[in-house]
């Protein structure tokens, strides 16, 4: 007799919580909302200055005491599709011998994607600075699915160790 009374109890209760839940969610239940975010072209009106996300040097001034190792060793993500080697090549991605003053877009044996290939001038410094930043930003439909380096430090080492994969090292930013 003893347990069914224990057991009668923790039911009770059980449902005395139940219903105080539902109760109190009742009474403060709030209406949906019409939208639940705001339209972007009213967050573009908040601001009137670009916000910029670079404070520091910028990454021309980088290259020229750019870290070649750490360079090389951030480069080791890139040889699953691009070959470095002279003369080596093509992969997924196109061979990365002398690509710094090369046009964009314009290694041989190489299908680009139309993104890239619509891309006009060449590898310049900057070029590259702003693709390794965002490269579907740079070429949008680009086939590259690399998410771009947020570090001035990274990408200049980068550029720096591109620049050195050359029998003629294109002049430093600024020389």
């Amino acid at each position: 007799m003893e347990f069914n009374k224990l057991v009668a109890s923790v039911l009770v209760a059980g449902l005395v919580f139940m219903a105080i839940n539902v109760g109190v969610d009742e009474m403060l239940h709030k209406s949906a909302l019409e939208m639940t975010v705001y339209p972007v072209t009213a967050m573009a009106a908040v601001t009137e200055e670009p916000i910029t996300e670079d404070s520091g040097p910028s990454v021309l001034a980088l290259i020229a005491t750019a870290d070649l190792d750490a360079g090389k060793k951030l480069l080791k993500r890139c040889a699953s599709c691009h070959d470095l080697a002279q003369g080596g090549p093509n992969k997924i991605g196109p061979n990365l011998w002398d690509v710094v003053g090369a046009d964009v877009a314009s290694r041989e044996g190489f299908s680009f994607s139309a993104g890239l290939s619509a891309v006009d001038g060449d590898w310049s410094y900057e070029a590259l600075d702003a693709f390794l930043k965002k490269p579907k930003v740079f070429a949008p439909g680009t086939k590259m699915s690399f998410a771009g380096l947020k570090k001035p430090v990274d990408r200049a080492n980068i550029i720096g160790f591109l620049r050195m994969l050359s029998e003629n090292p294109a002049a430093l930013p600024g020389e």
